[in-house]
């Protein structure tokens, strides 16, 4: 038989085929040896303080308060009297539309503007009525509902 006709061509592609798996397993060695170095686990967990803080040191489980699971309170408690707003307030209506169903009351106690919609009527208001409603909020600022006409 003959020779082999291997040309220049296939003989750069099969060392530089030889090349890159050469530096493949260099590559390969060097991030082995430095995951040895102290690129593992531990170096890149984090503790967090009792402050909130983030540190590289595991806290200290001597300085652990204890906590008793009764004096947590989830809710507010029940033997503690909480400022409960007065729901009902006092205004005078500043302007109301019938045609498009909308106004505004001004509240006398804080002198604010607040929305008022036909739906949160119970009686018909006119401008310059003397009115009681609740507040609640609503998706673009204070709304007035259950509106009705202040007969004090």
């Amino acid at each position: 038989m003959g020779r082999s006709k291997e040309t220049s061509n296939k003989k750069e592609v099969r060392k530089q085929k030889e090349k890159n798996r050469k530096d493949k397993e260099k590559k390969r060695l060097e991030r082995r040896e430095s995951s040895r170095d102290g690129n593992n686990l531990d170096d890149m967990i984090a503790y967090v303080d009792e402050y909130g803080n983030i540190t590289s040191t595991p806290p200290d489980l001597t300085l652990r308060k204890k906590v008793n699971a009764e004096d947590i309170e989830i809710s507010i408690p029940k033997n503690r009297v909480s400022e409960v707003e007065e729901t009902i307030r006092k205004g005078i209506v500043s302007f109301f539309n019938d045609s498009k169903g909308y106004g505004f009351i001004k509240d006398m106690a804080t002198q604010e503007s607040i929305f008022v919609h036909i739906n949160g009527l119970l009686d018909s208001i006119k401008e310059n009525n003397k009115v009681t409603f609740e507040v609640v909020k609503g998706p673009k600022g204070l709304n007035a509902v259950n509106v009705k006409i202040d007969r004090t």
